[in-house]
C-alpha cells in the first residue's frame, strides 16, 4: 500500500529548493569546467553576444548575461518579493513573536560578515564588495539540510528558510541604496508612479494579471535606464500582487455543488465530449476558482518552478564560468576575505545573537532545536551563491580580475561553510534534541 503523505506549504517549498541546489551545483560544475576547457572561449563570446530589438528611433541590445542578470533575474526577485509578502502577512514572520527568531539569525548573518570584510580587506579599490557576503543561498542550504533527511526536524528547516528570507530582504535593500549607478530622477519618478497606480487598484479590489506584467516590463525598462538595478522592479511589482481570493470558502463551496448538480444534470452524448451545458459548466467552473485563488498564491506557485529549475541554474551556468588556472592573475587577499567572512562571520554572527537572546529569553526556539543544530544552521548561512555571486557582479564589474577573484572566494567559502555544517548537523549530538 503507498503511503501518501501530504505536505504543507513550507515542505514543498523545501522540496523544490532542496532538488533546486542540485540544479545549481550541476550548473555551477558545468560553468567551471566549460569555462576552463578548450571551448572556454566560445564560453565567454556566447554570453557576450549581444541580443536585442530595435523599433524606429528605440533600440534595446545588451549582452546575453546582462539579459540573464538583469532580465531573468528580475523575475527571481519578484518571486522573492511574492514570497516576503506572504510570509509577513500570513507566514512565519507574521508576528512579532514568530519573527524574533529568524530576524536575530538574519542580523547577525547580514552584519557580522560585513564587519568581517570590512575590517580585513585593506584595499580601497575592492572596498565596494562588502555586501557579497552578506546574503544567504536557500536553495543549497536546503539541499544540504536534505542530505540528513529525517534527522532534522522541520522546525530548523523553516528557521533556516525564514531567516534566508529576511536576508533576501535585506540584501535587496542593500542592492538599491548602495549598488545603483547614478540615478536619473525623472524616470524613477515616472517607475515609481506606475508602482502607485497598480498599488491603489490592487487595493481596491482589482488585479489583472496581464495589466501587471504590461506595467511590470515598462516599470523594468524605466528602473533599468533611470540607474536604479532592474531587479529592484521586481521585488516592489510584487508587492503590488493582492494575496486576498475575490470570494471567501463557503460562497466557492455553493457554487461548485450548483455547477456540479448542473454537469450531472445536462444531457450525457454517448460520445467522447461534453454536452453544450456541461461546457457551459466547465467554463463556470473555471471562473469562480480563479475568483476563490489568491492572486498571490497562485502566481507564487506558477513561478516557484521556473524560477528554482530554470533561472537559478542558468544564471549560475552563465556567472560561476571563472578561469582558473596558474597563468591567470587572481586577488588572493580578496579570496581570503570573502572566505572568512562568509564562513566565520555568518556562523559567528547567527550563533552568537540567537543564543543569547535564548539565553535572556528575548525569543522562543522550538524545543526540538539543539543549540548544536543552531550553530550547524549558522555555517550553512555561509553558503552564499546565487546572491552574493549577483552583488559581486554589481559591486566590481568595472574589473574582471576582482570580480573572478570575488567568485572564487564566493564558490570556496560556501563549499567550505556546507562542509562544516553539514558535519556538525550530521554529528551524533545532534540527532537527539
Amino acid at each position: 500500500m503507498i503511503k501518501k503523505v501530504l505536505l504543507t506549504p513550507i515542505q514543498k517549498f523545501i522540496k523544490i529548493e532542496s532538488f533546486s541546489g542540485i540544479l545549481l551545483l550541476t550548473a555551477t560544475l558545468t560553468a567551471l569546467l566549460w569555462a576552463n576547457s578548450s571551448a572556454g572561449d566560445l564560453y565567454q563570446d556566447i554570453l557576450q553576444y549581444k541580443v536585442g530589438f530595435s523599433i524606429h528611433n528605440f533600440e534595446l541590445y545588451k549582452p546575453l548575461i546582462l539579459w540573464i542578470n538583469d532580465g531573468l533575474m528580475a523575475v527571481f526577485f519578484f518571486l522573492i518579493g511574492l514570497e516576503i509578502k506572504r510570509e509577513f502577512l500570513i507566514g512565519e514572520l507574521n508576528s512579532a513573536k514568530k519573527i524574533a527568531f529568524p530576524l536575530l539569525g538574519a542580523i547577525g548573518g547580514m552584519a557580522f560578515p560585513v564587519l568581517f570584510f570590512t575590517v580585513l580587506n585593506q584595499n580601497p579599490e575592492t572596498q565596494s564588495g562588502w555586501g557579497i557576503p552578506m546574503a544567504t543561498d536557500i536553495a543549497f542550504s536546503l539541499a544540504v539540510l536534505k542530505i540528513l533527511g529525517d534527522r532534522i526536524p522541520l522546525s530548523l528547516k523553516v528557521f533556516l528558510t525564514a531567516f534566508a528570507i529576511v536576508d533576501d530582504l535585506g540584501a535587496v535593500l542593500v542592492i538599491a541604496l548602495f549598488y545603483s549607478a547614478n540615478i536619473n530622477i525623472m524616470l524613477l519618478v515616472a517607475a515609481l508612479g506606475l508602482l502607485a497606480v497598480l498599488y491603489i487598484v490592487s487595493f481596491k479590489g482589482y488585479y489583472s494579471k496581464i495589466v501587471m506584467i504590461l506595467f511590470g516590463i515598462v516599470i523594468w525598462f524605466l528602473f533599468l535606464k533611470s540607474g536604479i538595478h532592474p531587479t529592484l522592479a521586481g521585488i516592489l511589482l510584487a508587492f503590488s500582487v493582492p494575496i486576498r481570493q475575490k470570494i471567501d470558502t463557503p460562497e466557492f463551496l455553493d457554487n461548485l455543488t450548483a455547477i456540479t448538480d448542473k454537469i450531472k444534470g445536462a444531457v450525457v452524448l454517448k460520445k467522447p465530449i461534453l454536452s453544450k451545458e456541461q461546457l457551459q459548466q466547465v467554463d463556470n467552473l473555471g471562473e469562480w476558482t480563479g475568483k476563490y485563488q489568491s492572486p498571490l498564491q497562485n502566481l507564487e506557485h506558477s513561478l516557484h518552478g521556473w524560477v528554482a529549475y530554470f533561472i537559478i541554474p542558468v544564471f549560475a551556468l552563465a556567472n560561476a564560468g571563472v578561469m582558473i588556472s596558474s597563468d591567470i592573475d587572481l586577488d588572493t587577499d580578496l579570496m581570503r576575505n570573502i572566505i572568512i567572512a562568509l564562513v566565520f562571520g555568518n556562523s559567528i554572527g547567527i550563533t552568537s545573537l540567537v543564543l543569547i537572546a535564548k539565553k535572556a529569553k528575548l525569543i522562543e526556539v522550538p524545543k526540538d532545536i539543539s543549540n548544536r543544530q543552531i550553530v550547524g544552521v549558522s555555517f550553512l548561512a555561509g553558503i552564499g551563491f546565487t546572491m552574493a555571486i549577483f552583488i559581486a557582479s554589481l559591486a566590481l564589474e568595472s574589473s574582471p580580475l576582482f570580480l573572478d577573484s570575488a567568485k572564487i572566494g564566493v564558490l570556496i567559502g560556501s563549499l567550505i561553510s556546507a562542509i562544516i555544517g553539514l558535519l556538525i548537523l550530521n554529528s551524533k549530538q545532534t540527532k537527539t534534541t
